[in-house]
């Protein structure tokens, strides 16, 4: 269960154009946090065209809520010393979240048009998702952004079934494994309390990529726990 989380969109116009998008790929849930812009305008209505639906079904939320999978879109990419903007390109997404039942929830964070999120806002991510484009001009329209991911899922969804016997982790889950780790991590020796959070960043980014299901889920907790257990008797 997708939905498209815009971060405090400033253009009516992108509003319209993506809940037209949306209903052209068989998206309909559509979150808007903080709209700096009227969401409800003739100019928003008149882009959306046809998906009307789509615009009266939009949440309207301060905050982004919770999911079990968080993921965010950015055209500023890092090296690899740089963990939370490492990121998968649309088509590896589309063939990892085209893996989870419907009963999974699905948040795709798209930015502002003028800065897109935030540093703290990848922070909050599960993963980060770009789009491949010119490095003369990299950043896309928000709505063309939202159109090109889209696309993808529903290219994919249109050749695989969804799997819905298997259950997946959720965000409990994770939770407790990051919980573990970070025992484990604290019992460890670093040189620096930098080299530390990397560690936790890394290993979280590792977790959340796998899209691990619940009995595999419970399987590293298992064996995160003799872990603890050894490091206790140390």
């Amino acid at each position: 269960m997708i939905s498209i989380v815009l971060i405090e969109p400033e253009i009516s116009g992108n509003i319209g154009a993506i809940c037209r998008i949306m209903k052209n790929f068989d998206f309909d849930k559509l979150v808007l946090v903080n709209p700096r812009c009227d969401h409800k305008s003739e100019e928003v209505k008149n882009r959306a065209k046809h998906a009307q639906d789509v615009l009266r079904k939009a949440k309207l939320v301060k905050k982004i809520p919770k999911f079990d999978y968080v993921i965010g879109t950015t055209a500023k990419l890092g090296s690899d010393y740089n963990v939370n903007r490492l990121p998968l390109l649309p088509e590896q997404l589309a063939h990892k979240l085209m893996k989870l039942p419907n009963k999974v929830s699905v948040g795709l964070l798209f930015g502002r048009e003028g800065i897109g999120l935030t540093n703290e806002e990848i922070m909050k991510c599960d993963l980060i998702v770009t789009i491949p484009s010119s490095k003369k001009y990299p950043t896309l329209n928000l709505s063309h952004s939202v159109g090109v991911i889209l696309y993808e899922l529903f290219k994919k969804s249109s050749k695989e079934t969804k799997l819905d016997r298997i259950n997946p982790a959720l965000n409990i889950d994770k939770k407790q494994i990051m919980k573990m780790l970070n025992k484990i991590l604290n019992c460890l020796e670093f040189s620096t309390k930098e080299k530390k959070d990397t560690q936790k960043l890394v290993w979280k980014r590792v977790f959340n990529k796998a899209f691990l299901t619940r009995r595999e889920a419970f399987v590293v907790m298992g064996f995160l726990r003799k872990v603890i257990n050894k490091v206790k008797k140390r």
